[in-house]
């Protein structure tokens, strides 16, 4: 019997079990807790015990994860799909060497880096000016994680902007250009474009929108852009000097580009230094992951934890609950991170998945969520495991009374998960209102809570740019260990590639430029509908 049966039929003798039952006794939330650089995650409320547990590290050894993850941080090409390293780790650790072809990378990284922040430095001091002078905003243009990860952190980070106010634009919608630039000066504004390549299609359209409405306002509009690319015939086509096209290697995939050019725009509104807080917080996530035992580290058991309720427990979503408004986006940066990366149905070696892939992964803000689609995680039908992120305080001392109102609201959200409401504690809660008998009961039942749905809490301290890059490196290399143990390669994205294809055959047709001849009988009769 193969490990993921032994771990199927524990499962299958336990269901039903209470998890609140496995408290008693030994102090379970100790010993089913990670501590480590400040922050504690707790997976207590899950019905993980300890043969399951056991079972699951066992898996990840089997799986080879100790010696996957190595290779990630040696530079060994583990993306073998475009027989590529994957070193977004090496960016958070300027201090590093790490060789890729026989060749010692991290010199040329520090230099881009050093350039990022000299840049930086010149926009945020006035070094760097617009028409009109100093530059009062920067609008980064991009696409997929080239948009989201930046987005994410800006907003996450807000408390510590004291530079250009940041803006992002990524759909290739012509109202998010039109919407964001609207409320603009051209004259002080600075445009970053982001893509490697200079070439895809939503990212070069938004930016020819952009030089458009710059053009109007300011006598050189391509003085005003920056880029993040490689392809520098392409950049000097669009007009922009060599000293703002900042490139970066085909070993950062777009998900896990935050941590160099790509985050230029959050290195400008937060500053150097703060950014360089947000490195080291993704250095130490790095450290704790290649160091810790797999029982004590937090990214495997994160991962462990998820592959417990997908790939045993059937549970096909996780719901991110961060209770911090200003992490309002990380759970769609997560929808990219995990989905994009483990939303596949073949492994490595090109066989069919024989288990399920990555699950559908999202969320909202607490308090928000609780009038939303909490009504689902508590009473429906399906269980969804449950995510919350949490911080000891908040930036604004003045309302910490509402901070502790927040906190309150995420222990009980997980509580109530955990314990739920009896059908007899229903009933005892509505008999002083005067019901009896069958009504008593059919009421009672409305406001039963099963209970016994698991739930994880990362909790922090404050929502600093060190705990940031703690957390968002945490989650990076869950998902590293999720695709090693499904055996799939998490780092390419040919699942992309299709729709992006035919929307590029669409467009003509579109324009009546092409005929529809060939399209299936729906996208013909949209066609003529939209056309």
């Amino acid at each position: 019997m193969s490990l993921w049966d032994d771990l199927r039929f524990h499962h299958a003798a336990h269901v039903g079990r209470p998890i609140l039952s496995l408290f008693e006794g030994a102090d379970r939330a100790r010993h089913f807790s990670i501590r480590d650089g400040g922050l504690l995650f707790d997976y207590s409320r899950t019905a993980i015990d300890a043969r399951a547990r056991g079972l699951l590290i066992r898996l990840a050894e089997a799986a080879g994860v100790a010696q996957r993850r190595e290779a990630m941080f040696g530079g060994a090409k583990i993306n073998e799909t475009e027989g590529r390293a994957v070193l977004h780790t090496a960016l958070r650790n300027l201090d590093g060497s790490v060789t890729v072809d026989g060749r010692d990378v991290m010199p040329e990284v520090r230099a881009i880096h050093a350039r990022c922040e000299a840049f930086a430095r010149d926009v945020r001091d006035g070094g760097f000016t617009g028409q009109g002078g100093r530059i009062t905003d920067v609008v980064h243009i991009g696409f997929r994680g080239s948009d989201l990860d930046p987005a994410m952190a800006c907003l996450a980070l807000s408390p510590y902007a004291d530079g250009p106010r940041a803006h992002f634009v990524s759909n290739v919608d012509g109202a998010h250009v039109h919407d964001v630039l609207a409320l603009l000066d051209p004259e002080t504004t600075l445009v970053i474009v982001a893509s490697k390549t200079f070439t895809t299609i939503e990212t070069m359209t938004n930016a020819a929108a952009a030089r458009a409405w710059l053009a109007a306002g300011v006598a050189d509009p391509a003085a005003q852009f920056a880029a993040v690319s490689t392809a520098l015939d392409r950049t000097a086509a669009f007009g922009i000097a060599p000293e703002r096209v900042f490139g970066f290697a085909d070993w950062v995939g777009g998900r896990y580009s935050v941590w160099g050019p790509v985050g230029l725009s959050l290195m400008i509104a937060i500053g150097p230094e703060n950014f360089a807080g947000f490195l080291a917080g993704g250095a130490a996530m790095d450290a704790h992951f290649r160091e810790a035992p797999f029982t004590e580290n937090m990214a495997v058991m994160l991962a462990l934890t998820g592959i417990w309720h997908n790939q045993i427990c059937g549970h096909a979503t996780r719901a991110v609950l961060p209770y911090e408004q200003r992490l309002a986006r990380l759970p769609a940066y997560l929808q990219q991170l995990e989905m994009e990366s483990n939303g596949k149905r073949v492994a490595m070696d090109g066989s069919d998945l024989t288990l399920p892939s990555g699950p559908v992964v999202w969320g909202e803000p607490g308090t928000n969520g609780q009038h939303a689609f909490y009504q689902l995680i508590h009473q429906g039908t399906r269980v969804i495991p449950c995510e919350f992120l949490v911080g000891r305080e908040g930036h604004e001392p003045g309302l910490a009374h509402q901070h502790r109102l927040l906190v309150a609201n995420c222990l009980a959200q997980s509580e109530a998960l955990l314990r739920g409401r009896t059908l007899d504690e229903a009933r005892a809660i509505l008999a002083p209102k005067g019901l009896t008998g069958e009504e008593l009961d059919r009421q009672a039942r409305h406001r039963v809570f099963p209970g016994n749905r698991p739930s994880t809490t990362l909790a922090y301290p404050k929502l600093t740019p060190f705990v940031l890059g703690q957390i968002v490196a945490l989650y990076e290399h869950r998902v590293f260990v999720e695709g090693v143990i499904l055996g799939i390669n998490s780092f390419d994205q040919w699942g992309v590639e299709l729709g992006k294809e035919l929307a590029l055959a669409l467009e003509p047709i579109l324009a009546g430029r092409e005929s529809a001849h060939g399209k299936d009988g729906s996208t013909r009769q949209l066609v003529g509908f939209l056309r």
